[in-house]
């Protein structure tokens, strides 16, 4: 069989790879991109996207049921979530015929196919119907990205027992809901199906939800959902998922002793697996630790030519993280490397209502490290805009060095945190103080203002608080 050569393969087309690809064209190499499933890989397909389409549509849903407090009154509204569901699955398509389209725009070979790495820079590639062809390559980025992990003994049936892949194609909403797990995933889809009228209880094992999250967020977003209806219970393990009937159970252990919740529907969300087995790392000696490829600060591996980007490596989980990893992999691989891989500076988003955001050091963070800091917490009640849009509840907590005002970081809770979080990542990455925040004249009124008066208040001239 005879070996196609190859310059530059980037093996997975996530928001990572497909990114490494078009940047590694750019930079004038000849790329081909191996993808087995989709082009988009799970965060266009079956993540990101698909998600935020789903919550696009429980926000619409709460809006619509506070058109009283907006002036007007609406009646006959019904719910056809197969059509909330559809919808999503139509947003993904269409985005990743976008992908599509880029790859010709940046003249980018498509293989469709299962790439396994070889010795002596060669990649098997076995398509679905079981034919295979080698490739061969002088640079190759992996990008194979992550699937759901599960419990052991638990089994994911896309019916009563949920990943977050199957609950985004199913089309049945349930009456009672629980959720394994209160990270970003847990949080969105218990928001999603509480939102839509389901019983739901979130069950989590560290002491808050969101435990990557500023503390007094966390408690903020907790308070809120309870106050909605939801039911959270931290510090709590899991002893047993069982299918009953139509149904499931859960058992459960706290302080409060051993419970069982029974319902229809259980979401287990309890992190992910890096997809690593079966593409030859062991073969051509790519180091990992526990299933993730090592990596250095040029999302080189420890095998010369072969990089790493994404949910495949030990480093944060999201999409826009990944993208960047394929920004810098694809430089140094075309050998015009200009910066090197930090994480200090990533904002990290939940798309729940009201959404989380931060970027930087929590406040838990600084005093385990022994940092001086200095708070200005601002409740978006005394935004103006806030009030006028009717979306006053939550905060912006920032949080400087009492000595030169550098913002060691920032944490919102809002129904525009997504959005608001990125001045705080431009003025972080410019290495900004907050007097710069505050000596810029922010429109009025915006939501904006809130960054500025919490800097103004973390420095002690605070205006409007």
């Amino acid at each position: 069989m005879a070996t196609e050569s190859k310059d530059l393969i980037v093996l997975g087309s996530g928001p990572g790879g497909y990114v490494a690809a078009i940047r590694a064209a750019q930079l004038g190499r000849s790329v081909t991109i191996v993808e087995r499933d989709s082009l988009g890989g799970i965060c266009l397909n079956w993540g990101c996207i698909p998600s935020k389409a789903l919550l696009r549509s429980a926000q619409l849903y709460h809006d619509v049921h506070r058109s009283e407090e907006f002036g007007f009154t609406t009646s006959g509204i019904t719910l056809d979530f197969p059509k909330v569901v559809k919808r999503s699955r139509d947003v993904a398509g269409k985005l990743s015929g976008g992908v599509s389209y880029l790859m010709k725009k940046n003249k980018i070979e498509v293989v469709h196919g299962t790439g396994k790495i070889k010795k002596g820079n060669l990649l098997e590639v076995k398509d679905k119907d079981g034919k295979v062809k080698t490739l061969s390559y002088k640079d190759i980025i992996i990008a194979t990205g992550a699937r759901a992990r599960s419990i052991p003994g638990v089994e994911i049936d896309g019916e009563t027992i949920h990943s977050y892949r199957t609950l985004l194609d199913y089309k049945k909403l349930p009456k009672k809901t629980l959720v394994i797990g209160g990270g970003v995933i847990g949080i969105e889809f218990g928001y999603l199906h509480s939102t839509f009228g389901a019983e739901v209880t979130i069950v989590e094992m560290m002491d808050q939800i969101l435990p990557l999250e500023d503390t007094e967020v966390a408690r903020g977003l907790e308070k809120i959902f309870t106050k909605n209806g939801m039911k959270i219970y931290t510090s709590t393990k899991v002893k047993e998922v069982k299918k009953s009937g139509k149904g499931v159970s859960v058992t459960y252990e706290n302080k409060d002793g051993v419970q069982t919740w029974t319902g229809d529907l259980v979401l287990v969300s309890v992190g992910v697996i890096p997809n690593t087995e079966n593409i030859g790392l062991e073969e051509v000696g790519i180091a990992t630790d526990r299933g993730y490829i090592k990596v250095n600060d040029k999302l080189q591996t420890n095998v010369p030519n072969h990089y790493a980007i994404g949910d495949c490596i030990p480093t944060p989980q999201l999409a826009h993280v990944a993208s960047h990893e394929g920004i810098i992999a694809a430089e140094f691989a075309s050998g015009k490397g200009k910066h090197h891989m930090t994480y200090d500076n990533v904002p990290s988003c939940v798309y729940c209502q009201p959404q989380v955001a931060s970027i930087g050091l929590s406040e838990k963070a600084c005093k385990e490290k022994g940092i001086k800091y200095k708070i200005g917490n601002i409740p978006f009640s005394a935004i103006g805009k806030a009030i006028a849009i009717g979306e006053a509840e939550g905060f912006i907590k920032v949080i400087i060095d009492p000595d030169v005002g550098e913002v060691l970081g920032v944490h919102i809770l809002h129904s525009e945190a997504t959005e608001l979080i990125s001045e705080a990542a431009i003025i972080r990455s410019h290495e900004g103080v907050a007097a710069s925040v505050v000596d810029t004249i922010h429109p009025h009124p915006t939501l904006s203002e809130s960054m500025m008066e919490a800097m103004a208040l973390a420095m002690g001239r605070p205006i409007n608080y």
